[in-house]
């Protein structure tokens, strides 16, 4: 179904500024997650048991010691989120650069290809987070560069940086599980393993 006509070749990739189309993201997604999702969607909580039934096979299949261990941390946290209420806001669950487009008047910015889930905001943020990876590489600083963009989206979206760096892990298990288990990879994204490292060691999860 056509809702309105967007402009196909302005996504945020586009946007040299990799803070400002981040801050793009961030704006977007406060105007989708403040509408509560309707009860018969996907929830979060399922998902996340889902994840957490193929985790032992994630960390066995990891290519090192590392990754097992990374993984590990990254179960332990999704399984302390999971002891208490989950929000229930709507998210889109693939938030990236090239799933925002322009409107044709150049104007405004829209969300497209959402996979509706009833949830937490701070599932959210990984794929603006390893979208546009070269910009954080080009800094000369990952880990800088990475905690910025990650510290820009917890403040416009009003999160707790502690929790939503601990929801961000769990996607990145959730990832890891469908990499090594699902597709039998070799080793886990080294994007994802990155922000993963980088998140526990500023000891935001």
């Amino acid at each position: 179904m056509l809702l309105e006509r967007l402009d196909a070749s302005r996504d945020l990739d586009t946007v040299q500024d990799d803070l400002a189309a981040a801050t793009i993201i961030a704006e977007l997604l406060v105007q989708l997650n403040s509408v509560r999702a309707p009860a018969e969607m996907r929830r979060l909580r399922d998902v996340a048991g889902a994840i957490l039934a193929e985790a032992p096979d994630a960390v066995r299949f990891a290519g090192d010691g590392e990754e097992r261990r990374l993984l590990a941390v990254c179960a332990a946290r999704l399984e302390e989120l999971i002891t208490d209420p989950i929000e229930d806001r709507l998210l889109h669950w693939d938030l990236h650069y090239f799933n925002v487009l322009s409107t044709l008047d150049g104007r405004r910015w829209t969300a497209i290809d959402p996979k509706p889930l009833s949830g937490d905001s701070g599932f959210e943020l990984l794929p603006a987070l390893w979208n546009r990876w070269d910009d954080l590489v080009r800094t000369g600083d990952v880990s800088g560069a990475l905690l910025r963009r990650f510290d820009l989206m917890t403040e416009v979206l009003g999160l707790d940086r502690s929790q939503a760096a601990m929801w961000t892990l769990a996607r990145v298990l959730q990832n890891a599980v469908w990499d090594l288990v699902r597709f039998r990879e070799p080793h886990m994204s080294p994007e994802h393993r990155t922000i993963a490292e980088v998140l526990i060691d500023a000891r935001l999860a």
